[in-house]
């Protein structure tokens, strides 16, 4: 199966050609990718590769909805900023004024801590009991670290990766509001941006359209590995979209449609290092001196996306499958596009 192409082509044959070589392990009867280009705005690549459900033979499309995994950490920064712009949260309060089941030593994790990943909680999928067999949500990993009154350094003082952070940010935010988090996203983020076939997916409440599920390759067979025991937790990784509805995001990280500018600065601001020299961290993002970018990794799902400022380029590029992670694919994409980058 060919990739599909719309919008305008890009910027000559031979990089026509060296797109769909890069993309050639996504193409036929294998789970898919969609890849998306923006320069200035305006979509020059729109592309999609094999399948989003294998066994129905659902062709990968624009709209095809893949779970974002980490991708989603930038909407939950997001709502964090956007309830900060109105004073209803102070990015410098201490954790505990909103979760205070939470154990003494969180007086001093901030929520800042928590969108830098410099907090310290400790991993709540490391806490899961090995009985455990049902799905864990936001309020199930606030319940794990409820009784464990430590932090694997103190808060502030270094950088370790914490989707518990970002799950507990997602519990301060439905707090602050006075509605579930994924109504928060819905209506403050997805709704008023047109992205309308995005969802913070919640089982039996909300319905994915266009879902693509997720592969493991197996045995040289390709076994659907959709979900785990973590992927019902939303403000880690529980959010679904599409291509067609991330050119919207992209547009509003560009201009004031949703956040205010000082905000955006904040995202793209980094904030601590992080365990390589070369990537600092923001609000949702890891920053380099060249780009902003961030992957999402989960069971049957690997996503990239990566932003160039200065040139006005992002490259995104979403796919159902376990392997390999696509942020080289995107890198590589992005020099092609515009090799000044």
């Amino acid at each position: 199966m060919p990739g599909r192409i719309r919008g305008r082509p890009p910027r000559s044959r031979e990089v026509d050609s060296q797109i769909g070589a890069l993309m050639r392990a996504y193409e036929g009867d294998v789970p898919g990718a969609s890849v998306l280009v923006l320069h200035e705005g305006e979509a020059v690549v729109r592309r999609a590769y094999g399948y989003a459900d294998l066994e129905h033979r659902t062709a990968a499309g624009y709209a095809t909805n893949y779970r974002l995994a980490s991708l989603t950490k930038q909407f939950t920064a997001a709502a964090v900023l956007l309830l900060v712009e109105e004073s209803r949260l102070s990015l410098d309060a201490s954790i505990r004024a909103w979760l205070p089941s939470l154990p003494a030593v969180a007086d001093r994790v901030t929520l800042r801590h928590l969108l830098t990943h410099t907090s310290g909680v400790l991993d709540y999928e490391d806490l899961i009991p090995a009985n455990r067999r049902n799905p864990l949500h936001d309020g199930d990993v606030l319940q794990l670290l409820e009784t464990e009154d430590r932090t694997y350094f103190p808060p502030g003082t270094s950088y370790r990766y914490s989707n518990s952070g970002y799950a507990l940010l997602a519990l301060v935010v439905a707090a602050a509001a006075g509605i579930g988090f994924a109504s928060v996203l819905r209506t403050r983020i997805f709704a008023p941006l047109g992205m309308l076939h995005t969802v913070a997916h919640e089982e039996g409440i909300s319905t994915v359209s266009h879902r693509a599920f997720g592969y493991s390759e197996r045995q040289r067979q390709w076994l659907r590995t959709d979900q785990n025991l973590t992927s019902a937790v939303l403000g880690d990784g529980g959010i679904y979209s599409s291509i067609d509805d991330w050119e919207k995001w992209d547009a509003a990280l560009s201009d004031d449609r949703l956040l205010r500018p000082e905000s955006l600065r904040l995202a793209f601001t980094a904030a601590t290092a992080t365990d390589d020299p070369s990537i600092d961290y923001g609000f949702g993002w890891r920053i380099t001196k060249q780009h902003v970018w961030h992957s999402g990794e989960s069971v049957g799902f690997r996503n990239a996306v990566v932003r160039f400022p200065e040139r006005r380029l992002t490259v995104l590029v979403l796919t159902n499958r376990d392997e390999p992670g696509p942020y080289p694919i995107a890198l590589r994409i992005a020099e092609l596009v515009n090799p000044r980058c």
